[in-house]
Protein backbone atom coordinates (compact mmCIF):
# COMPACT_ATOMS: atom_id res chain seq x y z
CA UNK A 1 0.00 0.00 0.00
CA UNK A 2 2.71 2.14 0.53
CA UNK A 3 4.40 1.52 -2.07
CA UNK A 4 0.97 2.53 -4.46
CA UNK A 5 1.27 5.70 -2.61
CA UNK A 6 4.68 6.62 -3.39
CA UNK A 7 4.00 5.76 -6.58
CA UNK A 8 1.23 8.04 -7.49
CA UNK A 9 2.68 11.08 -5.35
CA UNK A 10 5.60 10.74 -7.48
CA UNK A 11 3.03 10.56 -10.38
CA UNK A 12 1.38 13.53 -9.57
CA UNK A 13 4.94 15.34 -9.04
CA UNK A 14 6.04 14.41 -12.51
CA UNK A 15 2.57 15.88 -14.16
CA UNK A 16 2.78 18.99 -12.18
CA UNK A 17 6.27 19.39 -13.50
CA UNK A 18 4.98 19.36 -17.09
CA UNK A 19 6.34 15.64 -17.36
CA UNK A 20 3.83 14.62 -20.80
CA UNK A 21 4.67 10.52 -20.00
CA UNK A 22 3.30 11.15 -16.80
CA UNK A 23 0.21 11.99 -18.04
CA UNK A 24 -0.16 8.89 -20.62
CA UNK A 25 1.44 6.26 -16.82
CA UNK A 26 -1.57 7.91 -15.27
CA UNK A 27 -4.03 7.30 -17.63
CA UNK A 28 -2.51 3.45 -18.03
CA UNK A 29 -2.56 3.14 -14.52
CA UNK A 30 -6.44 4.26 -13.61
CA UNK A 31 -8.23 4.26 -17.25
CA UNK A 32 -9.27 0.64 -16.49
CA UNK A 33 -10.28 0.48 -12.56
CA UNK A 34 -12.47 3.80 -13.83
CA UNK A 35 -14.22 2.78 -16.49
CA UNK A 36 -15.13 -1.00 -14.71
CA UNK A 37 -16.56 0.85 -11.73
CA UNK A 38 -18.41 3.58 -14.09
CA UNK A 39 -19.65 0.80 -16.43
CA UNK A 40 -20.56 -1.72 -13.78
CA UNK A 41 -22.93 0.86 -12.76
CA UNK A 42 -24.30 2.47 -15.82
CA UNK A 43 -24.23 -0.36 -18.23
CA UNK A 44 -23.22 1.55 -21.21
CA UNK A 45 -19.76 1.18 -22.49
CA UNK A 46 -19.62 4.41 -24.83
CA UNK A 47 -21.22 6.72 -22.34
CA UNK A 48 -18.97 5.17 -19.62
CA UNK A 49 -15.82 6.22 -21.52
CA UNK A 50 -16.84 9.73 -21.54
CA UNK A 51 -17.37 9.47 -17.77
CA UNK A 52 -14.01 8.31 -17.68
CA UNK A 53 -12.65 10.97 -19.80
CA UNK A 54 -14.00 13.95 -18.49
CA UNK A 55 -13.01 12.38 -15.04
CA UNK A 56 -9.57 12.76 -15.88
CA UNK A 57 -10.10 16.12 -17.46
CA UNK A 58 -11.49 17.06 -14.07
CA UNK A 59 -8.75 16.25 -11.89
CA UNK A 60 -6.04 17.97 -14.21
CA UNK A 61 -8.52 21.24 -14.13
CA UNK A 62 -7.90 20.53 -9.65
CA UNK A 63 -4.49 19.91 -10.22
CA UNK A 64 -3.40 22.94 -8.58
CA UNK A 65 -5.22 22.54 -5.56
CA UNK A 66 -4.49 18.65 -5.58
CA UNK A 67 -3.33 17.65 -1.73
CA UNK A 68 -0.94 15.33 -1.90
CA UNK A 69 -2.32 13.93 1.31
CA UNK A 70 -4.85 12.72 0.09
CA UNK A 71 -4.82 9.24 -1.81
CA UNK A 72 -4.69 9.75 -5.23
CA UNK A 73 -7.03 6.41 -6.33
CA UNK A 74 -9.72 7.86 -3.78
CA UNK A 75 -9.55 11.09 -5.39
CA UNK A 76 -9.70 10.30 -8.40
CA UNK A 77 -12.79 8.25 -7.91
CA UNK A 78 -14.69 10.82 -6.28
CA UNK A 79 -14.32 12.87 -9.19
CA UNK A 80 -15.55 10.39 -11.09
CA UNK A 81 -18.68 9.79 -9.09
CA UNK A 82 -18.85 13.44 -8.98
CA UNK A 83 -19.05 13.17 -12.79
CA UNK A 84 -21.36 9.90 -12.88
CA UNK A 85 -24.10 12.08 -10.74
CA UNK A 86 -23.52 14.79 -13.12
CA UNK A 87 -24.42 12.72 -16.72
CA UNK A 88 -27.82 11.30 -14.36
CA UNK A 89 -28.91 14.53 -13.76
CA UNK A 90 -28.42 15.97 -17.52
CA UNK A 91 -30.46 13.02 -18.46
CA UNK A 92 -33.25 13.99 -16.14
CA UNK A 93 -32.27 10.97 -13.34
CA UNK A 94 -30.62 10.99 -9.94
CA UNK A 95 -28.83 8.88 -7.54
CA UNK A 96 -31.46 7.70 -5.31
CA UNK A 97 -28.52 7.01 -2.62
CA UNK A 98 -25.51 8.85 -2.48
CA UNK A 99 -22.35 6.71 -4.32
CA UNK A 100 -20.41 4.96 -2.26
CA UNK A 101 -16.38 5.40 -3.85
CA UNK A 102 -14.40 3.73 -0.82
CA UNK A 103 -14.84 0.28 -1.89
CA UNK A 104 -14.07 1.68 -5.67
CA UNK A 105 -12.69 -0.77 -8.45
CA UNK A 106 -13.13 -3.73 -5.82
CA UNK A 107 -16.55 -2.94 -5.96
CA UNK A 108 -18.65 -4.32 -8.79
CA UNK A 109 -21.79 -4.29 -7.89
CA UNK A 110 -24.82 -2.23 -8.22
CA UNK A 111 -26.65 -2.05 -5.09
CA UNK A 112 -25.09 1.11 -3.92
CA UNK A 113 -26.36 2.65 -6.94
CA UNK A 114 -30.31 3.24 -7.71
CA UNK A 115 -31.72 5.64 -10.38
CA UNK A 116 -34.87 7.15 -9.05
CA UNK A 117 -37.98 8.50 -10.80
CA UNK A 118 -37.19 10.56 -14.05
CA UNK A 119 -39.94 13.01 -13.20
CA UNK A 120 -38.72 16.70 -12.11
CA UNK A 121 -40.27 20.05 -11.67
CA UNK A 122 -40.32 22.07 -14.80
CA UNK A 123 -37.92 24.94 -13.24
CA UNK A 124 -35.05 21.98 -12.62
CA UNK A 125 -35.88 20.83 -16.26
CA UNK A 126 -35.26 24.45 -17.66
CA UNK A 127 -31.73 24.91 -15.51
CA UNK A 128 -30.45 22.02 -16.74
CA UNK A 129 -31.06 22.76 -19.86
CA UNK A 130 -29.96 26.62 -19.89
CA UNK A 131 -26.92 25.08 -18.60
CA UNK A 132 -26.43 22.31 -21.15
CA UNK A 133 -26.66 25.40 -23.97
CA UNK A 134 -23.72 27.48 -22.17
CA UNK A 135 -21.59 23.87 -21.29
CA UNK A 136 -22.45 23.15 -25.24
CA UNK A 137 -21.47 26.80 -26.64
CA UNK A 138 -18.15 27.35 -24.29
CA UNK A 139 -17.51 23.87 -25.64
CA UNK A 140 -17.91 24.59 -29.40
CA UNK A 141 -16.04 28.06 -29.21
CA UNK A 142 -12.73 26.26 -27.21
CA UNK A 143 -12.68 23.51 -29.19
CA UNK A 144 -13.08 25.68 -32.68
CA UNK A 145 -10.25 28.03 -31.71
CA UNK A 146 -7.40 25.01 -30.76
CA UNK A 147 -8.38 23.38 -34.19
CA UNK A 148 -7.86 26.31 -36.21
CA UNK A 149 -4.60 26.57 -33.78
CA UNK A 150 -3.16 23.37 -35.19
CA UNK A 151 -4.50 24.13 -38.71
CA UNK A 152 -2.45 27.55 -39.02
CA UNK A 153 0.38 25.70 -37.58
CA UNK A 154 -0.20 22.22 -39.71
CA UNK A 155 -0.44 20.37 -36.99
CA UNK A 156 -2.46 17.81 -38.84
CA UNK A 157 -1.26 14.37 -36.80
CA UNK A 158 -2.01 16.18 -33.57
CA UNK A 159 -5.76 17.47 -35.03
CA UNK A 160 -6.74 13.70 -36.79
CA UNK A 161 -5.66 12.33 -33.29
CA UNK A 162 -7.65 14.68 -31.67
CA UNK A 163 -10.83 13.42 -33.61
CA UNK A 164 -9.88 9.71 -33.42
CA UNK A 165 -9.72 9.75 -29.65
CA UNK A 166 -13.08 12.66 -28.86
CA UNK A 167 -14.88 12.38 -31.82
CA UNK A 168 -14.83 8.51 -32.94
CA UNK A 169 -13.80 7.31 -29.10
CA UNK A 170 -11.15 5.04 -30.45
CA UNK A 171 -8.77 3.78 -27.66
CA UNK A 172 -5.01 5.18 -27.37
CA UNK A 173 -3.50 2.19 -29.28
CA UNK A 174 -5.79 2.01 -31.97
CA UNK A 175 -5.22 5.80 -32.90
CA UNK A 176 -1.66 5.15 -32.54
CA UNK A 177 -1.65 2.01 -35.14
CA UNK A 178 -3.93 4.31 -37.44
CA UNK A 179 -1.31 7.13 -37.54
CA UNK A 180 1.94 4.99 -37.41
CA UNK A 181 2.83 7.01 -34.27
CA UNK A 182 3.35 5.89 -30.48
CA UNK A 183 0.76 5.56 -27.72
CA UNK A 184 3.24 8.00 -25.87
CA UNK A 185 2.49 10.30 -28.52
CA UNK A 186 -0.80 9.86 -28.53
CA UNK A 187 -0.80 10.09 -24.76
CA UNK A 188 1.40 13.28 -25.26
CA UNK A 189 -0.87 14.83 -27.84
CA UNK A 190 -4.26 14.31 -25.89
CA UNK A 191 -2.77 15.97 -22.99
CA UNK A 192 -1.71 18.96 -24.59
CA UNK A 193 -5.39 18.90 -26.22
CA UNK A 194 -6.77 19.11 -22.78
CA UNK A 195 -4.39 21.43 -20.74
CA UNK A 196 -5.49 24.47 -23.73
CA UNK A 197 -9.41 23.33 -24.13
CA UNK A 198 -9.03 23.97 -20.15
CA UNK A 199 -6.97 26.92 -20.67
CA UNK A 200 -9.71 28.35 -23.18
CA UNK A 201 -12.44 27.68 -21.29
CA UNK A 202 -11.67 29.47 -18.09
CA UNK A 203 -10.80 32.52 -19.74
CA UNK A 204 -14.35 32.66 -20.67
CA UNK A 205 -15.47 33.76 -17.29
CA UNK A 206 -18.44 31.64 -17.37
CA UNK A 207 -20.69 31.20 -14.20
CA UNK A 208 -18.66 28.91 -11.68
CA UNK A 209 -21.48 26.27 -11.74
CA UNK A 210 -20.72 25.41 -15.69
CA UNK A 211 -17.45 23.75 -15.13
CA UNK A 212 -17.13 23.77 -11.28
CA UNK A 213 -13.74 22.13 -10.99
CA UNK A 214 -11.94 24.72 -12.92
CA UNK A 215 -12.13 27.01 -9.54
CA UNK A 216 -11.53 24.10 -6.65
Amino acid sequence: MAEASETDSLLVTRIRQGDSNAWGDLIARYEGRLLAFVESRLGNRAVSEDVVQETFIGFLNSLPNFDEKRPLESYLFSICAYKMTDHLRREGRRPAIPLSVTSSANDSGGGQWQIASKMRPASSIARSDERKKLEEGSLVEALAEQVQRWKKRGDWTKLKCAELLFVRGWANKNVAKQLDITEQQVANYKFDFLARLRNVVKKQDLPEDIFPELYT
